[in-house]
C-alpha cells in the first residue's frame, strides 16, 4: 500500500511516500521525502513537496492508498495548512485520511533510547509542546507550558533521552528526529491503514485557545 505523509505541525514542512506491506511482520518502506525547513511557507511549500515526493517514487497521486498526516500539536496556521490539505487530497482521490499525533510520529522515528523519552517541540510564547514515552506508549502528554515545568517533571517520568527541537533544553541526552519525518508518521498508522477503514473527522491538536475571538455584542448606543 501506497501513503502520502504530510506534517507541517513545525517549521518543518515534510512530505514523503511510504509504501505499507499488508504483513506487519515486514517494515514499512520509504519511497520518497521532501521536508523543507520555512516557518513561512508552509502553505507555499507543502503541495509542490507531495507531488514531487511521488515523482521521486515513480508514482502518480492516484496510485495512492492513503493519506496520513500530522494534527499537532502545533501553531494554528501551519498546522491548518496540513490538515486541509490532506484533507482535500483524501476527497479528490477518494483516500481514507488518517490524522496522527505529530509528537508520537517524531517518538517514533527515535532509535537506540534505553528507556522513557522525552519529544519537545517550539510551541513559541516560550512554551513548548512535549510528551513522553515508554516504548511504543505514550505515557504523559501532549501538554504546552513553559520549559522549566517539563524539566521539573522529568524525574517523576524517568526520562533518559529528548527527541524535538527543543530537545536541548531538557538537559537530557539529545536523539534525532527534530521533526515528523513520514516513516514516523506512516509508522503510527500503519494498522489503521492496513485495515482500510474509514477514520472519522481530523481533529487538530491546538491545546490552546485561538488569539483571535469572535467580538462581542456591541453595546446600545446612548442617546441624550
Amino acid at each position: 500500500m501506497l501513503v502520502l505523509a504530510l506534517d507541517t505541525a513545525t517549521p518543518t514542512v515534510t512530505a514523503g511516500v511510504v509504501e505499507v506491506p499488508p504483513d506487519r511482520s515486514a517494515g514499512i518502506t520509504i519511497r520518497a521525502v521532501r521536508a523543507t525547513h520555512d516557518a513561512r511557507k508552509h502553505g507555499e511549500l507543502l503541495l509542490p513537496g507531495a507531488l514531487a515526493a511521488c515523482a521521486e517514487a515513480g508514482i502518480a497521486l492516484a496510485d495512492l492508498d492513503a493519506v496520513v498526516v500530522g494534527i499537532g500539536p502545533g501553531p494554528f496556521t501551519g498546522l491548518r495548512i496540513g490538515m486541509v490539505t490532506a484533507a482535500a487530497l483524501g476527497d479528490a482521490l477518494d483516500l481514507p485520511v488518517h490524522g496522527v499525533c505529530s509528537l508520537d510520529a517524531i517518538a517514533a522515528d527515535t532509535d537506540g533510547v534505553d528507556g522513557p523519552l522525552i519529544v519537545a517541540t517550539d510551541a513559541r510564547r516560550r512554551e513548548v509542546y512535549w510528551a513522553a514515552y515508554a516504548g511504543d506508549a505514550r505515557i504523559a502528554g501532549p501538554h504546552v507550558e513553559a520549559p522549566a515545568s517539563l524539566v521539573a517533571r522529568i524525574p517523576e517520568l524517568g526520562a533518559v533521552a529528548a527527541a524535538g527541537a527543543c530537545a536541548g533544553g531538557t538537559g537530557l541526552r539529545v536523539v534525532s528526529p527534530e521533526s515528523p519525518g513520514p516513516g514516523g508518521l506512516v509508522a503510527c498508522a500503519a494498522d489503521a491503514v492496513r485495515a482500510g477503514g474509514r477514520p472519522g473527522p481530523l481533529e487538530p491538536l491546538y491545546l490552546r485557545r485561538p488569539d483571535a475571538v469572535a467580538p462581542g455584542p456591541r453595546k446600545p448606543a446612548r442617546t441624550g
